[in-house]
């Protein structure tokens, strides 16, 4: 397993855990809380076949829904959450949040999605399990212990610009009175700037939604391959730094999808024929 050592103070180790044989990932500051249950999938510990083996959250990219399903089942069994009450995002790559309650339960897994681009979800309501899914794309967990509430996004590139990170802790401070100050911020795992490369029309939109200062760290031109290089942990960490989360208290796993194919679906590495990773957040009843 590759782990980037990226960053000083912030970057923190998932601890891997393997409960009902899922093994998941969990973020050490997030269990310190006491207050959640969460973790990130692998791609391993569940029943999908062939390019979705074998733990798929994804029913849309031509696995058997009821693979599907039975991860699902699995992976609730793992975390010790009620299946039935977790709520999936409808992805497309925008910074809609959604506020999710007791009328979500279910969506998305027993009970069809009435909602359509949603790449973020907040609640404060205990027991239900907030989901996103990824194979690439930045997962970013917020808890706020003191007023007891979470929220959890989808940051692709596309996400990252437009601060998504950033619009989800100011939807948990309209919704629950959350400070931002009080929150903790994990940047889950996702493609590190080694791989990400991108084309210049990309690296200009990073280019106006970041300061100028940041630039050379955040997007720097490598020129053997004529390939800009984009730092989705940096960026991430930058955003939630702007929305007011204090800089201790935003921590990143340094792990790698694209590094890692044998451990992580990553759309990089495998293109369109692969399954989809999975986010989970639970505040604890």
């Amino acid at each position: 397993m590759k782990i980037q050592p990226r960053y000083q103070g912030g970057r923190q180790i998932p601890q891997l855990n393997e409960k009902e044989g899922v093994p998941y990932f969990v973020f050490p500051s997030l269990e310190e809380t006491h207050e959640v249950i969460h973790g990130f999938s692998s791609r391993w510990g569940g029943v999908s076949c062939g390019d979705f083996s074998s733990m798929n959250f994804s029913a849309g990219r031509g696995d058997d829904p009821e693979a599907v399903l039975e991860n699902f089942t699995r992976m609730a069994a793992a975390l010790g959450v009620d299946r039935d009450r977790m709520v999936v995002s409808w992805q497309t790559h925008t910074a809609n949040v959604r506020l999710v309650t007791e009328e979500d339960e279910g969506k998305g897994v027993v009970r069809p999605r009435d909602y359509q681009d949603v790449d973020g979800l907040i609640t404060n309501v205990p027991g239900i399990t907030l989901v996103t899914l990824y194979a690439d794309c930045v997962p970013i967990y917020l808890v706020d212990p003191v007023r007891r509430a979470i929220g959890l996004c989808h940051s692709g590139w596309r996400g990252t610009v437009q601060g998504i990170g950033e619009v989800t802790v100011r939807k948990m401070t309209e919704a629950f009175g959350s400070q931002p100050e009080d929150l903790i911020g994990c940047i889950g795992p996702s493609i590190c700037a080694d791989c990400f490369e991108v084309g210049p029309e990309v690296a200009e939109e990073f280019f106006r939604a970041f300061p100028a200062g940041s630039h050379q760290q955040l997007c720097p031109f490598h020129g053997q391959t004529g390939k800009y290089h984009v730092d989705l942990w940096l960026a991430n960490r930058l955003v939630l730094r702007r929305a007011g989360l204090k800089e201790e208290q935003i921590y990143t796993t340094g792990l790698c999808t694209k590094c890692n194919p044998e451990i992580f679906f990553s759309h990089r590495a495998m293109g369109a024929k692969r399954g989809n990773l999975g986010a989970f957040l639970c505040l604890k009843e």
